[in-house]
């Protein structure tokens, strides 16, 4: 990407003929925007909000098409209100629905649609993060109270990334799979890809088993999102932090649900050998595994920790 305003890059979805993404709090006026991009990432179209959003911070998309941008990043845990921006396929106005939380501010950074089209807002906390959703309909012109539905805690991983055991325990984005039959969770050092049944997102992210999908030293990784056909997890950093010159770029990752299918479908499918074939092969792999033994001994592998805290000049927020 090298539109000069795309630095904060915070949101992102796919769309069938590109990408939709927005920036973090941008404090320039231009940067305030819903950035339509084609396949190329070139910035095709624009929307202004009709109002100055506080923090924008996640993208979703309904399966109508519906866009949702989440308003929700409070650093420092001030805002008596937080908000969804609702834009419809094709709109040029953005409208504001404003909500409030039941347990005071949170920050937060992470907006998924459950299978009844409820948004759930994912809060940025480390360890445990908390899953609030609206009481009711969101309304224009009013505050709706939200509620906590669940709380969901990611595994441990070891993962380098640019701030340490912190940036493996906050929530910094969320996606939902083009099937409506995944949703992925991210930190700043891994994806968490969990199985929804029956749309209930709720039920997935609290009783469910995450696979892990490593996203190495991403340089501040906010934003992940599904590929259209749903066979991988697209990724893009925040840029205004990095050396000058630094572009965003679009990072791919294989999903593991999706190369354990294909690797299923494919052992199923494959001839059985014959009797002949078989003792060949087994006398073939006896000697492979003596060789790859011998050659394996004295091997050591050394995983060195990364200490420190964040190096942004956010670190209080990242």
């Amino acid at each position: 990407m090298r539109d000069s305003r795309l630095t904060e890059i915070s949101g992102m979805v796919v769309t069938e003929t590109g990408f939709v993404v927005v920036n973090d709090s941008a404090d320039e006026e231009p940067r305030r925007r819903i950035f339509f991009l084609d396949a190329g990432c070139k910035v095709v179209r624009t929307v202004r909000y009709p109002s100055r959003p506080r923090d924008t911070e996640d993208l979703a998309m309904g399966a109508d098409g519906t866009l949702w941008v989440a308003d929700i990043g409070d650093n420092d845990r001030s805002r008596e209100t937080v908000a969804l921006w609702k834009l419809p396929p094709g709109g040029d106005r953005p409208v504001l629905h404003r909500m409030t939380y039941p347990d005071g501010p949170h920050d937060a950074e992470a907006l998924l649609m459950a299978g009844d089209g409820r948004p759930i807002i994912v809060t940025k906390q480390g360890g445990t993060a908390g899953l609030y959703a609206a009481t009711g309909d969101l309304k224009p012109g009013a505050t709706v109270p939200l509620e906590q539905v669940g709380q969901v805690s990611l595994p441990r991983t070891t993962t380098s990334n640019p701030f340490s055991f912190l940036g493996r325990a906050v929530v910094t984005g969320a996606a939902t799979a083009p099937d409506r039959r995944r949703v992925v969770l991210r930190t700043y050092a891994d994806a968490f890809e969990f199985d929804v049944v029956d749309g209930d997102v709720v039920a997935a992210l609290t009783g469910g088993t995450p696979r892990v999908v490593p996203l190495p030293d991403e340089p501040q990784g906010e934003s992940i999102t599904y590929s259209r056909d749903g066979r991988f997890l697209l990724t893009v950093s925040e840029t205004a932090d990095q050396p000058p010159g630094t572009k965003p770029t679009v990072l791919r990752y294989p999903v593991p649900a999706v190369a354990q299918a294909a690797s299923s479908s494919a052992a199923r499918h494959t001839p059985t050998p014959s009797a002949a074939a078989r003792g060949a092969s087994a006398t073939e792999g006896r000697v492979r595994a003596l060789i790859g033994a011998v050659g394996a001994v004295g091997l050591v592998l050394v995983v060195a920790g990364l200490l420190g805290m964040a190096r942004s000049r956010r670190a209080g927020k990242r």
